[in-house]
């Protein structure tokens, strides 16, 4: 089990950022673009090898972003349209969202029902932070593409309104 504290750094520009660890050192670099279409971010592990790379789809009614991991496999992760609440669908990975993704509270689950992670919201703090929960370390890589994609979906949001 690792668990994972992401503070929500986005900036309509280029954004680089860390995330950490349990121990508050660093297990991830969030790189995003500056001014490239299509939007990307580049994740890095704490040793700087490329985790994975997340592209914003450009011309899309609803927020779409290709992740590809550095294993070679790819998936999309789609916003639903929805009026009440946030959706958001995946394909390729045999996993499942349960729970509030608007909120930032949710659980990913794999075919077997088993809950790989967890993601919070932490309400402790003045900025938008969240705990990120790994149960299976094999998902780590994986989680922390999907949270960084949906926490950037989030941002838009709250700075259109």
């Amino acid at each position: 089990m690792k668990t994972f504290l992401v503070k929500q750094k986005f900036r309509l520009g280029g954004e680089r950022f860390a995330i950490k660890d349990d121990r508050g050192e660093i297990a991830y670099q969030v790189e995003g673009s500056f001014f490239k279409i299509p939007k990307t971010f580049t994740i890095y592990d704490a040793n700087g090898e490329q985790v994975s790379q997340i592209t914003k789809t450009f011309l899309t009614f609803m927020p779409q972003f290709k992740i590809k991991l550095s294993d070679g496999t790819s998936f999309y992760i789609r916003q639903k349209f929805t009026i009440f609440r946030d959706k958001y669908e995946f394909d390729q990975q045999g996993l499942r969202v349960e729970g509030d993704i608007w909120d930032l509270n949710f659980c990913l689950l794999d075919e077997q029902d088993q809950m790989v992670a967890e993601i919070t919201e932490d309400i402790f703090h003045l900025t938008s932070t969240y705990q990120v929960t790994v149960y299976d370390e094999a998902y780590a890589d994986l989680v922390i593409s999907l949270c960084v994609a949906i926490d950037y979906v989030e941002m838009l949001e709250s700075q259109s309104h």
